[in-house]
């Protein structure tokens, strides 16, 4: 690897876009949603013609009550100023427990029910019931299976990407990705250090991580993020911030990734060549880099790509997916991004579409531009995963002219 730019993001670009629509409409879940989360499966499962023995409602009620007052003040303490770990895991768990609880208790009330009606099963009552059993079974069960998913090491996820501009001599570059890894409250040492072991054994080329590393500075998730220093790579390991880094003091996880000896590339390229050609790599910062008021930290492309040949082609590293439309006015060839999770939890992925071009895997933009968006290696928060697998990718890259198109 070659370092060409070393150009920092506090040279000008056009600042960022007004924030979205969904950015506005986020500020008032924290006031909505709890109260949706727990008073709608609390009314569908207990007061919807149930008759339950009289100790059931009442005790029902209380715990849906407590759970809807416990969820703020835990969340509030392990995300707040205090950064209690503890009442962290406790918010988290209760948040996902309670959108899977919503979720079910919403579907299996609006379908299961009528379909009883239809079948002529029971009187009024027992279709009542069957429902609130079935919601309570189906939220275990995808509970128990999505705690799995989330604290598995991820499946390896391969795939082939041909890139029209690719010279020969580099057909078959391997590109290894991981992406929200979010150490957090729960203790992944050995996870992570699992993590890296499976990335090694892909022989990789290039190891690219794309943003949100931990929940929590530096300091504090050292321990987990410590196996990222055994990572190899054929030619280079790289990384670039995600939104995340800016809760969490973001330059001293830049200072950390460079001291484990991963290139932050932030707002700048190197070259990999192989074979007599060229390709362009480069990085951009968070596009929440520049809110965050830390001095020099912005999402730059035309500063990433200074004094790079534009005919070579280029691989972009942007946390967000919605870079992407500025890749694509850049002519990039492909831009490799995180941060959606998938959705993580479904149907959450209705509510990422709206804030993001596209959700998990390959997609196109414009006349040149790929997009390829990782489902994330990690999990944020809840310590679930449910019809959103994790992933580590690996990309092998494809000349038109190269050995695989003869």
């Amino acid at each position: 690897m070659t370092e060409t730019s070393d150009t920092r993001s506090d040279t000008g670009e056009a600042p960022e876009a007004p924030r979205s629509r969904l950015w506005r409409l986020m500020r008032y879940v924290p006031l909505i949603a709890p109260v949706l989360l727990w008073a709608v499966p609390c009314w569908i499962l207990l007061h919807t013609g149930q008759h339950w023995p009289s100790p059931v409602a009442p005790i029902g009620t209380a715990l849906f009550a407590l759970g809807l007052v416990g969820m703020p003040l835990a969340m509030a303490q392990g995300h707040g100023r205090r950064q209690r770990d503890g009442a962290a895991i406790v918010g988290d768990t209760l948040l996902g427990g309670s959108w899977v609880l919503f979720t079910w208790s919403v579907l299996l009330g609006a379908l299961l029910r009528p379909a009883l009606a239809v079948a002529g099963v029971g009187g009024g009552q027992d279709r009542a019931r069957i429902v609130t059993w079935a919601v309570l079974g189906t939220t275990a069960v995808l509970l128990a299976w999505g705690y799995a998913e989330a604290r598995r090491v991820p499946r390896v996820r391969r795939l082939d990407v041909e890139l029209p501009r690719l010279g020969a001599g580099l057909d078959g570059t391997r590109v290894a990705l991981i992406t929200d890894t979010h150490y957090g409250p729960l203790d992944r040492a050995r996870w992570s250090a699992r993590v890296c072991e499976t990335v090694n054994g892909l022989e990789a080329d290039l190891v690219c991580h794309t943003g949100d590393i931990a929940d929590g500075t530096a300091e504090r998730r050292r321990a987990q993020a410590a196996p990222l220093g055994t990572v190899r790579a054929n030619r280079a390991r790289v990384y670039v911030t995600g939104n995340h880094e800016y809760y969490s003091e973001a330059q001293g996880w830049v200072d950390l990734m460079d001291e484990l000896g991963w290139e932050p590339l932030r707002n700048r390229h190197l070259l990999l060549e192989r074979g007599g050609d060229t390709l362009v790599v480069a990085g951009v910062d968070d596009v929440t880099a520049e809110s965050s008021g830390l001095a020099g930290h912005r999402a730059h492309l035309a500063g990433a790509l200074d004094g790079a040949d534009p005919d070579l082609p280029v691989l972009l590293l942007a946390h967000q997916p919605k870079f992407v439309d500025r890749a694509a006015e850049h002519g990039i060839d492909l831009q490799l991004s995180g941060h959606t999770h998938g959705g993580q939890i479904w149907p959450f992925h209705h509510l990422v579409g709206l804030d993001q071009p596209a959700l998990a895997g390959l997609s196109r933009h414009g006349t040149r531009t790929l997009l390829y968006t990782s489902r994330g290696t990690g999990f944020w928060g809840p310590p679930f995963r449910i019809f959103a697998p994790s992933e580590i990718t690996l990309l092998v890259l494809r000349s038109p002219r190269g050995p695989a198109a003869s």
